[in-house]
């Protein structure tokens, strides 16, 4: 399974859909964190951490190959979506929302999706970003494990239309909480999928390849550390990456090679990359990880 798919909002952002344009009083008045969020990021610097981060999907998929059943307690509950009443609080649980539907997706629970579905169009249409998508469409790929790779497309580009508004905006720390909150909800899930199959190498190195993407995003955050509810998360970002720290992960370049398959010249990356992470690492990243998350979602 290839390790970099596409931006962690993929799913999370595209789920939703109103089809009328925000009014620009009403968008900047509904965002009511801080005045001022620090400076704006370039976009390709949000994009490239987004394009680096395992996608909901992606990461689904691996659970459900280590033979792990379908448990909805992993998931953050559509009636919690009461509780999200500022901006902060609806832009990262926009991504613990989506990545909780692409984990219903995968398992093809059509059910449960449909009810993230309404709870991330609820939130989406609160931040006045609903606007981009077609819910319609959505749904309808959404409900069909067989149009993934068209779900996964057509969610790439609403991201990056999402993405070039909040800049506009001079909002891009929405982005960078939304991303955030999936990636946490991800990691959560996954950590709590490691904890009942602790011989699955598969599942530990996933987690400790995520070392890499927490320095990333930690390094996003550093530039909203005025923004106090941001400053906050930092901490809490920077206690995880310390449990991270204790990870080593080691590259050998090895030359590529060319072969052929079914006919066809193909290039094959010879590259190795070893992830030393024990299972007292592991543990120490899903507590950390659980109590982050509970923050997020409650």
């Amino acid at each position: 399974m290839r390790t970099v798919l596409i931006a962690l909002l993929a799913v999370v952002l595209a789920a939703c859909g109103s089809g009328k344009k925000p009014d620009e009083k009403e968008f900047l008045a509904s965002l009511d964190s801080a005045k001022t969020q620090g400076p704006t990021i370039d976009e390709e610097v949000i994009s490239s951490v987004l394009q680096s981060i395992p996608s909901p999907l992606e990461i689904s998929v691996l659970l459900k190959e280590s033979g792990t059943k379908y448990d909805v307690s992993f998931l953050n509950s559509p009636d919690n979506l009461s509780k999200y009443n500022s901006s902060y609080q609806k832009a990262l649980n926009l991504g613990v929302y989506g990545t909780d539907l692409g984990y219903t997706n995968i398992y093809e629970r059509n059910e449960d999706g449909i009810k993230y579905l309404a709870s991330i169009k609820s939130i989406a249409d609160g931040l006045n970003i609903g606007q981009f998508f077609d819910i319609e469409t959505i749904g309808r790929l959404a409900t069909n494990s067989k149009n993934l790779d068209s779900l996964l497309l057509i969610t790439t580009q609403n991201f990056n239309n999402i993405n070039h508004y909040l800049q506009t905006q001079s909002r891009s720390n929405l982005s960078v909480l939304s991303l955030t909150g999936g990636w946490v909800e991800a990691m959560q899930i996954t950590c709590q999928v490691a904890a009942r199959n602790p011989k699955n190498a598969a599942l530990k190195e996933t987690i400790g390849e995520q070392k890499i993407i927490l320095e990333q995003i930690v390094l996003l955050f550093s530039f909203y550390k005025d923004d106090e509810n941001m400053a906050s998360l930092l901490k809490d970002l920077e206690q995880l990456k310390a449990a991270f720290d204790k990870i080593n992960i080691t590259y050998t370049y090895k030359e590529s090679t060319m072969e052929i398959v079914n006919g066809v010249a193909m290039i094959k990356d010879n590259s190795t990359t070893t992830i030393d992470i024990t299972d007292a690492d592991v543990e120490a990243i899903r507590n950390l990880t659980n109590t982050l998350r509970n923050k997020i979602i409650n």
